[in-house]
Order: structure tokens, then C-alpha cells, then sequence
């Protein structure tokens, strides 16, 4: 069991939660129960370590089973150094340590999807972590990220996914417009949620949405960029019908990518 909170093996683990490790290493923090359970049942293969406290295993007998079964070792370890590990102040008795694992972009394309979200300098980690989450609901078959948008595999990024990280592939580092380039060449239309965009509710009127689609969403501040809207077929906005300012990033992503769901599915 480890037992010291200040050790060179549990400060390397910790320092995954800064982007430079990060980088340097290909790894990726999880913590809590719910991560590890989505990432032993559809990616065992990304686990490298997991830490546990005898504790949350006794708690959790479903998911030490299928640890077993994956063959994933379990080292224990005490409360005080599984708190050093990791970035939350609650981590409920699990961390483990997983190879970050992001989609090539030809890849994105070449499984021919009928709906993506592209996130264009998204910054704020939450947004992104639920934009993910959203995606994966609404059986987007691909996010991509460009270069200027939030790192996947910040930890906030993964707890606001609750597993989403492990069902939907995820594209980073990418040029706008490339990806956008692809995406035409792929028979996609690509549509910006953007506040000087037309009422969405017109487009579902007219049966736009059921087209394949890529949807382009921008920094949370500042929206996208007049460049990055020209690249795109078209802009479209949410009505706003009550006294509200606007919406959250991440929750008209979520309207987008299910108003996109429901009209592909009612056309079949």
C-alpha cells in the first residue's frame, strides 16, 4: 500500500493535473468511481495505473470485478495520497492514470459521419467536458477540436464529460479550416452557432437540418471570428423568448447538435 502523500511516485501522478506533464508524458488523470467504470468498460486499454483505498473498492465490488476481468492491477493506497493525487478534493476513492487517446482527423472522416461538433477556442472547461457529453447523447459520431480550444485532457474537461471521453472519438490540434475543407469534401454541410446567425427554428422549418452536419461553435467571450464564419455555409442562432441575455456555450451546443438529432432521425 502506498502510504506517503509526498513521494516521487505520487507527485508524478499529481502533476498530470498541469498541461505540460501532460504533454510530456501522454497521459491523463481520472478520478472517481464513474470515470474508471467508463473507461475499464470501453477503453481498458488506455489504463496505465489505478489507485484505490480498500475502502471504495469494498463500496464498489461491480467495478473491482471488472477491473479483475480486465486484468488491471489495483494498488492500494491511503486516503491522505490518494487526496495529493488528485486534482479534485473529493475524489471518492479512485484515481488512475490513462493514455491519452485523440482520433487523427482523417480518421474522423473517413468513417463518413453524419454529424460533428467542432469547437473553435473554446476555453472554459466545463463548456467543453458538457459539449463532449452532449455530442455523445445526441450520437454525434465525432468532435473536433482546433488548436486554440481547451486541452480534452484537462481533469475538468474529463469529469464534465462523466465517461463521454471514452464513447465519442475526439479530434485535437486542428486547423478550422482544414477541418472544415474535410468536412465539405465529406458531403457535410457546416453550420455556426453564432448570436448574428438566422432563427434556427426557420431551418428546422425547412428541413435543413436533417442534412449531414457539422456544427461550429466558438469562444465563449468573444463568439467566432468573422473569418471563421465565413468559412462556413451558414450561421444560425436560438431565439431568445424570454428576458434572459443569451445562453450558455454549452447549452446551445446541446440544442444544436439535438435539434440536428431529432430532424437525421424523423428523415431517416
Amino acid at each position: 500500500m502506498l502510504e506517503n502523500p509526498r513521494s516521487p511516485r505520487v507527485r508524478a501522478v499529481a502533476k498530470l493535473a498541469r498541461r505540460v506533464a501532460r504533454k510530456e508524458t501522454g497521459l491523463f488523470l481520472l478520478e472517481g468511481p464513474q470515470a474508471v467504470r467508463e473507461a475499464v468498460t470501453y477503453r481498458p486499454d488506455v489504463i496505465v495505473e489505478l489507485f484505490a483505498t480498500p475502502t471504495a473498492l469494498e463500496k464498489h465490488a461491480d467495478l473491482r470485478a471488472r477491473l479483475i476481468d480486465e486484468g488491471v492491477e489495483i494498488e492500494f493506497v491511503t486516503e491522505p495520497v490518494l487526496e495529493s493525487m488528485a486534482d479534485t478534493v473529493t475524489p471518492q476513492g479512485f484515481v488512475a492514470v490513462a493514455k491519452q487517446n485523440p482520433t487523427a482527423l482523417k480518421d474522423v472522416f473517413a468513417a463518413e459521419p453524419r454529424l460533428i461538433a467542432i469547437c473553435e477556442e473554446v476555453r472554459d472547461p466545463g463548456n467543453l467536458g458538457t459539449i463532449i457529453r452532449a455530442a455523445d447523447a445526441a450520437g454525434a459520431d465525432a468532435v473536433i477540436l482546433t488548436g486554440r480550444t481547451v486541452d480534452p485532457y484537462n481533469p475538468k474537461v474529463v469529469r464534465s464529460t462523466t465517461g463521454s471521453l471514452f464513447h465519442v472519438p475526439v479530434a485535437v490540434g486542428a486547423e478550422l479550416e482544414d477541418v472544415i475543407t474535410r468536412a465539405k469534401g465529406a458531403g457535410l454541410a457546416v453550420l455556426a452557432a453564432d448570436v448574428k446567425g438566422d432563427d434556427l427554428l426557420a431551418a428546422r422549418e425547412s428541413g435543413a437540418l436533417a442534412r449531414p452536419m457539422g456544427w461550429l461553435f466558438g469562444n465563449e467571450a468573444r463568439g467566432l471570428a468573422d473569418e471563421a464564419l465565413a468559412l462556413a455555409d451558414g450561421a444560425l442562432r436560438l431565439p431568445i423568448y424570454g428576458k434572459a441575455e443569451s445562453l450558455n456555450l454549452a447549452t446551445a451546443a446541446s440544442v444544436c447538435l439535438y435539434e440536428t438529432a431529432f430532424a437525421q432521425r424523423a428523415a431517416g
